[in-house]
């Protein structure tokens, strides 16, 4: 039975755009571009809505139970770091108390939480990178495992990790993708046996992380066990319903297996499932209860060197296409309607003209017109059911006015606008209008007015 235990949380508030969607002049500045694109105000409101329902009391929490001994891992996206640093440093700063507690592990977060792994994997890898020195710049901690968006999972994503250097991921436990195994173990995917054919190494580019013994450690998310607590909580008609502190202890601990990961939302505590309903005495019991019933907290990485060092690791094959803990599990969640994959679509059209542009600060933008959110809050669209309710829970309640099939276009719109507004930037545009520029009319009465000026300043120079 289970005597080890991971707590897991992850901080991320998206960049919303801006419906509907605002007319960009050709030409605009990439500046003006981005002002037409995201809602600066309504992430404002929102931050400071969840900052005071959920992010400062249940930092209290979390540190009063840290300092006390418990251990946890937290990871943040690139969007909440955006938005404190903007409206609340003072926030950010005890997130920063936070991590430097010694239990405390930082887990590593696709910066824009986006599906960038789904476009462009070598980008993935670099922006993977990328984003570890961000996190030790910021909070002093190099970390060293990571959850990805939406905690995804896949061949081809565990490759681009191992090539990134990380040591470990966090994905979700789900039946379709574990078969047969248990989540409660540690797991692996790497492929290092013997080939009837050699195959030549390839030559390692400078700076390229050094050669580990191991591909990433895989830690399976308690898909079960963590919704006990990140939906069903609050939920009264649930027939666990009130779940009390020893009752999860227990269930924690009769579990089989080695160890049990625990995956929640930060907003879990104050905004999912407010105060009045009991949900930070629930925790500040549980660190009690966990005590009484032998269960010893760990950071995922101290799991991996528990587990990963003495060779008590499996292997587990990896679907090509990802798992995800939203939802059921899979992409089905954020793919699953006409509307979704329209701007799918789109994700992919505006980051290969980014590409084409070879310009960085609309390498940026496009980076942040992938968030997964964008595909989150339009699940509900010709759905219903319970993933429907989280989906419209989380749509900004501005954009209701618009009606649902208005929300659909304008944010359709958003997209297309960004795709025109682009194209002044092609390399090759630009320079058949400077080229043009050069052969007007208009640019030689410049060139002769910019001569006489310059002889004229000469003259008076003389004088």
């Amino acid at each position: 039975m289970v005597a080890d235990l991971a707590i897991y949380t992850v901080v991320h508030q998206p960049r919303r755009l801006k419906l509907p969607a605002q007319p960009i002049p050709r030409g605009a500045s990439i500046e003006d571009i981005t002002r037409c694109l995201f809602d600066e105000r309504m992430d404002e409101r929102y931050f400071k809505k969840v900052a005071r329902y959920s992010y400062a009391p249940a930092l209290s929490m979390f540190q009063e139970l840290v300092r006390r001994g418990l251990h946890l891992s937290i990871g943040f996206s690139l969007s909440f770091i955006r938005q404190a640093e903007q409206w609340d440093p003072d926030l950010l700063d005890r997130f920063r108390e936070l991590v430097a507690e010694e239990n405390v592990e930082l887990i590593g977060v696709e910066p824009y939480h986006s599906f960038l792994f789904l476009f462009d994997l070598p980008a993935f890898v670099q922006d993977m990178q990328w984003m570890a020195g961000e996190m030790e710049r910021i909070f002093g901690k190099r970390p060293t495992v990571t959850d990805t968006t939406e905690m995804a999972m896949s061949a081809g994503i565990y490759d681009a990790l191992d090539a990134a250097g990380f040591r470990g991921a966090l994905m979700d436990g789900r039946k379709w993708v574990l078969d047969w195994r248990e989540p409660t173990y540690l797991y692996r995917n790497g492929d290092e046996g013997p080939y009837p054919l050699p195959i030549q190494t390839p030559r390692r580019k400078a700076g390229a992380p050094p050669v580990r013994e191991n591909g990433p450690y895989l830690l399976a998310r308690h898909v079960s066990l963590s919704d006990d607590v990140g939906y069903r909580f609050s939920n009264h008609n649930w027939d666990r319903y009130p779940l009390l502190a020893h009752t999860y202890a227990d269930w924690i601990a009769q579990t089989p297996g080695e160890f049990v990961l625990l995956g929640w939302d930060f907003e879990t505590f104050g905004e999912h499932h407010r105060r009045e309903t009991g949900i930070f005495q629930f925790m500040r019991m549980l660190a009690l209860e966990l005590d009484r019933h032998g269960i010893v907290t760990h950071t995922p990485g101290e799991l991996i060197d528990r587990y990963g060092e003495c060779e008590r690791s499996h292997y587990l094959p990896l679907p090509v296409f990802p798992s995800t803990w939203a939802g059921s599990g899979g992409m089905d969640f954020f793919l699953g309607n006409s509307a979704q994959q329209t701007i799918y679509q789109l994700m992919g059209h505006v980051y290969n003209e980014a590409k084409l542009t070879a310009n960085p600060a609309l390498l940026n933008l496009a980076r942040w017109m992938a968030q997964s959110d964008n595909l989150h809050l339009i699940q509900w669209y010709g759905r219903g059911g319970p993933e429907a309710e989280v989906s419209s829970y989380f749509t900004p309640h501005e954009w209701w006015s618009l009606g649902s099939q208005g929300i659909i276009r304008q944010q359709q719109q958003v997209y297309i606008n960004l795709l025109h507004a682009m194209q002044p930037y092609l390399p090759a545009r630009a320079a058949r209008r400077a080229a043009r520029n050069k052969r007007s009319p208009r640019a030689k009465t410049q060139k002769r007015d910019l001569a006489f000026e310059a002889e004229m300043e000469v003259e008076m120079e003389v004088r």
